[in-house]
């Protein structure tokens, strides 16, 4: 088993007055990792995939929790999206069972952030699990040994299965890919038209590192642009991209309106657009590593609870800036370069204007540009 980074934060969590919430897509491994964490206290385990469980928690009283919770200081409600009014089921367990620490997973924000966040306002801590980070993955095989595997991690992506069956991780990824992205996705959006989404994801796919445009997309798939806008939200409240807004300042000669939009995972954006050749065949590798380095960024700030806001940046001069990151007061500007070729540099119209530090980050820095400590 993989150790995550969330573990110590979870363990410290426990007993604490509040229910702990811990959302993120299927398969990477919230089940395992809250499994791990009481894998020495007895508990009551309630799986919402389960039809018995979910008909013994719909329409749930007071008396009957209490008959259900029993003697039991731990709650664990698994895949609680499934459940019919989650959210007050688990407020009722929260404010009338003060001794019970529950714990509960969920496998998309689709349903269970509309369904708990308000009930539970004041009552949670929420974390968000993703495909294994890169800190993770050097901790677990070693320096060196990740240090061999980047190139096929760029192209088969960090999901725990890939990475533990690397001889059938083709295989796994596409079996991950119909049923992560047509299973879940499709069923909570109600699409009469799947093939409409895997259109828009073929597209987005295509554009990692590009500017994206609704109204091009709207033109390609022949739908609205609200409707392109609505699909794109709930991709990302599924955990399958991400969006990233540009930076202004209000100045004139800045892009305000564009966004770029990548994937939480390389291998799933590969298996989407049915490419999974090696990175010297390739003609995306700077894609492929703007997005893993993106993916990676934002798994660290989860993880270690660094509040920024993200960004890109590009002026009327088509000067650009790949990633930018406000925290702190700071403002850090990063340039992406899968090969480093000496000329490379951060626009100084930018740092200068903004007085921000700036960093390239190629094969050689980017532990660095992931705050790896050795």
């Amino acid at each position: 088993m993989i150790r995550r980074t969330l573990s110590e934060t979870l363990e410290r969590k426990l007993f604490k007055g509040k229910a702990v919430i811990l959302l993120g897509p299927r398969q990477v491994g919230k089940t395992t990792l809250i499994r791990s964490l009481l894998k020495d206290r007895p508990h009551l385990f309630l799986n919402g995939d389960d039809p018995a469980v979910r008909l013994l928690l719909d329409g749930v009283t007071v008396s009957t929790l209490e008959r259900i919770i029993g003697r039991h200081t731990i709650v664990f409600i698994d895949e609680a999206q499934r459940i019919s009014e989650i959210g007050i089921t688990l407020k009722l367990i929260t404010d009338q069972f003060p001794h019970v620490q529950l714990l509960v997973s969920g496998s998309s924000a689709l349903e269970i952030n509309q369904s708990t966040q308000e009930p539970l306002t004041g009552r949670k801590f929420e974390y968000h699990l993703y495909p294994i980070s890169w800190e993770e993955f050097e901790l677990h095989v070693g320096f060196t040994e990740a240090s061999f595997q980047l190139e096929e991690r760029l192209i088969y992506g960090m999901y725990p299965d890939v990475i533990n069956n690397r001889s059938d991780h083709r295989e796994v990824l596409n079996q991950l890919v119909s049923s992560y992205l047509y299973k879940d996705v499709l069923s909570f959006i109600g699409l009469r038209k799947p093939e409409m989404l895997d259109k828009l994801l073929k597209a987005l796919a295509l554009q990692v590192g590009s500017e994206v445009s609704y109204n091009e997309l709207s033109n390609l798939l022949e739908i609205d642009k609200g409707t392109v806008a609505r699909y794109i939200d709930l991709l990302e409240q599924a955990y399958i991209v991400y969006r990233l807004g540009s930076f202004s300042r209000n100045l004139r000669n800045e892009i305000k309106t564009n966004r770029k939009i990548y994937f939480y995972d390389n291998g799933i954006r590969n298996m989407i657009i049915n490419n999974l050749n090696p990175i010297d065949l390739r003609t995306d590798k700077g894609a492929l590593w703007e997005n893993f380095l993106i993916a990676e960024r934002i798994k660290m700030q989860a993880y270690h609870r660094l509040y920024a806001n993200n960004y890109f940046w590009r002026n009327k001069q088509k000067q650009e800036v790949d990633f930018i990151e406000e925290r702190d007061g700071k403002i850090r500007a990063f340039e992406f370069k899968w090969k480093k070729t000496g000329r490379d540099r951060i626009p100084t119209t930018f740092l200068e204007t903004y007085g921000a530090e700036g960093m390239v980050v190629d094969r050689e820095s980017f532990r660095k540009f992931l705050e790896i400590k050795d």
